[in-house]
């Protein structure tokens, strides 16, 4: 009924303000549990947790040989073979064939001087030959026919039929014509030999690899003078320089007092600074027997077992002298760390591995012991920053700050 719906409705006179205040107080409550979580979850996750102070070591690549070294030395390497390749004559540079970093063969062409004018010597010298070698002819002929009438001569004089002075004429042209022939014999000896100077002078001209080598630097370029003083100005004493890669050793310096380490065919270990992360083999090759007084050293030589194309003269090198050779199975590096980074907990091992300003407790598998290494097998890579000698109070998750040195 109408009546009754309007007796039904009523105003509400609760102050305004009031309604407003518990709103506010619903709203406060609620911030209050969400800073209380909040709270809960940061103390969880070690925000509140007092920072420990720690000191860190580098998880590291370990070469086994470092447990057999009983000398290190510094050196370079340094080709045994070596040339300034140039010519014996001079003139001026006519063709280059090689450039830095090839490869030339003994006896190969690498580079050719101008020689118009030995080879016009050469060219007079032949025809200077054959002049020779026709004369020779001629008197050879001549020695013939006199050889002939001198012996008929002989048997006429016998019987009486000629005169003495017919006789002595044939023998004398008989003895005339013979030392005509030792005389051409000699010329054309003597032209064969101006021949064969002018060949070698035009040979002086082709500049040839000496041995098998490699071409480290070009000296000069088409159109320089070459000569063997290099004196004059603008003049180059070599073309190339070339160095035999097969040859290369190391050469360090060691001192006198830890030269009773040292013997010939001791096994090393060659490491280079242009690759850190090889090894190469080497045995001693020589001590020189000298030392150099203001150094207080030796020259000790290190031939390289097994060639390597990347190996180049003046590298730097740093040699490991071993008291026996390395196993095979040792030549490979592995992954350590100081012991004293590894402790157990909860039965296993583990290291505290450094991430921004925490460490995580992370389980590694150990292996054996390289020097004064640990090595490790799996958690851990080279690289890795873990906590040297983690104390009991040290948790996962926990902040730490590096101790100052």
């Amino acid at each position: 009924m109408p009546d009754e719906d309007l007796s039904k409705l009523k105003i509400d006179k609760t102050p305004i303000s009031a309604r407003a205040g518990g709103r506010r107080k619903l709203l406060f409550r609620a911030a209050v549990v969400s800073a209380v979580i909040l709270a809960v979850i940061l103390y969880l996750a070690g925000v509140f947790s007092p920072s420990v102070e720690v000191d860190l070591v580098t998880v590291s690549q370990v070469y086994p040989y470092q447990s057999y070294t009983v000398l290190n030395a510094s050196g370079y390497v340094v080709a045994q073979r070596k040339a300034a390749v140039a010519s014996k004559t001079t003139s001026r540079l006519e063709w280059l064939g090689v450039e830095e970093g090839d490869r030339v063969r003994r006896g190969e062409v690498i580079a050719r001087l101008e020689g118009e004018d030995v080879a016009a010597v050469r060219q007079q010298a032949s025809a200077n030959l054959n002049v020779s070698k026709e004369n020779l002819n001629q008197s050879r002929a001549e020695l013939h026919d006199a050889a002939l009438s001198f012996n008929r001569q002989t048997d006429l004089f016998k019987q009486g039929i000629v005169a003495q002075a017919d006789f002595d004429a044939a023998e004398a042209r008989y003895r005339k014509a013979k030392a005509a022939v030792a005389a051409g014999e000699s010329s054309v000896s003597a032209a064969r030999a101006a021949l064969r100077e002018a060949e070698v002078a035009i040979e002086y001209t082709q500049i040839r690899a000496p041995f098998d080598a490699v071409v480290l630097t070009k000296n000069a370029d088409v159109g320089d003078i070459i000569t063997p003083l290099g004196a004059a100005a603008n003049a180059r004493a070599s073309v190339v320089t070339i160095a035999d890669m097969g040859s290369l050793q190391v050469e360090a310096d060691v001192s006198e007092s830890n030269l009773g380490k040292i013997r010939v065919e001791q096994p090393c270990e060659i490491s280079l600074d242009a690759f850190p992360e090889d090894r190469f083999r080497g045995v001693v090759h020589m001590i020189v027997p000298t030392a150099d007084r203001s150094k207080a050293t030796v020259l000790v030589k290190v031939r390289f077992v097994d060639t390597d194309h990347r190996v180049l003269p003046e590298m730097s090198a740093m040699v490991a002298f071993l008291s026996k050779p390395l196993p095979a199975a040792e030549r490979k590096p592995k992954t350590a760390v100081s012991p004293s980074a590894v402790v157990s907990r909860k039965g296993r091992k583990v290291v505290f591995m450094l991430q921004g300003d925490r460490v995580v407790e992370t389980p590694v598998a150990i292996g054996s012991t390289v020097g004064d290494f640990l090595e490790i097998r799996k958690g851990a890579k080279a690289g890795d920053k873990v906590v040297l000698k983690p104390p009991e109070k040290l948790k996962d998750g926990m902040n730490v700050r590096i101790a100052e040195k």
